[in-house]
């Protein structure tokens, strides 16, 4: 299997929680993804997974997660957290790298508020720290998207939220394709997680975090805003920032050296 890729799953309470695994380094990274994972998790994307992201799995043995299969209304990003720490001391893991994109950060961003002893370095990735008109207005309007079954609509609106303009002229030819997006197994998993980043607050307790930290945003963010980045640096005691100034909310995928400045501020 292409960089010992492989699926797992991890009891957590009276449900599991999926994720993948690949590469042969030996420091581990923690990868959290973002509010896609409500649409669609880590399971049996292993070999996929592990080809986009191989330029990690020479340093690194990486893991994917995915949010617990089952959660309750209400559910909120420091639940979140909690399961992931779970899943980590299950799994004989500690003192891991963790990049968190997206809601992935808010996660990551009480995973090492919470549990330091877990959290080595940290990267937050197109992510924010409290609450703002722009990141309310878009995920209550996907929220309103999923609650009607219209998917397409959301994967456009995503898309032309997240990606820049250079990007969209060449694919925008694709979304009649996204007509084919079925209905998610579990809807109520999606907006759990939607509600659950239109509730994130850590911005107050961001202090607690003790680990070196990099915090790489948008300055096109139409997401989370383009300021958010900076409002988590300027509270993150050792921390630093960068801002892609062309790039939006998929900065993480359209720069072409977003990986290796991972690598270079975890080789730090």
């Amino acid at each position: 299997m292409f960089w010992k890729a492989k699926g797992g799953c991890v009891r957590i309470g009276n449900t599991d929680m999926d994720y993948v695994s690949f590469g042969k380094g030996t420091d581990t990274l923690v990868m959290i993804p973002g509010l896609g994972d409500g649409l669609s998790t880590v399971k049996g994307m292993a070999p996929v997974l592990a080809m986009t992201y191989r330029a990690y799995a020479k340093k690194y043995t990486v893991y994917m997660f995915s949010r617990k299969n089952d959660m309750p209304e209400g559910y909120s990003t420091r639940d979140m957290a909690k399961d992931q720490a779970e899943a980590l001391k299950t799994l004989g893991l500690s003192s891991v790298d963790v990049l968190g994109v997206s809601q992935g950060g808010m996660i990551a961003q009480y995973l090492a508020i919470d549990y330091p002893d877990l959290v080595r370095k940290l990267v937050l990735a197109v992510t924010l720290s409290k609450q703002n008109e722009t990141v309310q207005r878009v995920v209550r309007d996907w929220i309103a998207m999923a609650e009607h079954g219209n998917y397409k609509a959301l994967m456009i609106d995503t898309a032309e939220k997240s990606y820049s303009e250079k990007f969209l002229k060449k694919y925008r030819m694709l979304y009649p394709l996204l007509g084919m997006v079925g209905r998610p197994k579990k809807v109520s998993r999606f907006l759990i997680e939607a509600t659950s980043c239109i509730g994130h607050d850590a911005y107050a307790e961001l202090y607690k975090i003790v680990c070196p930290t990099l915090v790489v945003g948008g300055g096109r963010d139409k997401i989370v805003g383009a300021a958010a980045s900076a409002e988590l640096a300027e509270q993150i005691t050792d921390s630093e920032l960068f801002i892609y100034k062309g790039l939006g909310h998929a900065a993480y995928k359209e720069a072409k050296d977003f990986k290796a400045r991972i690598l270079g501020f975890s080789s730090k």
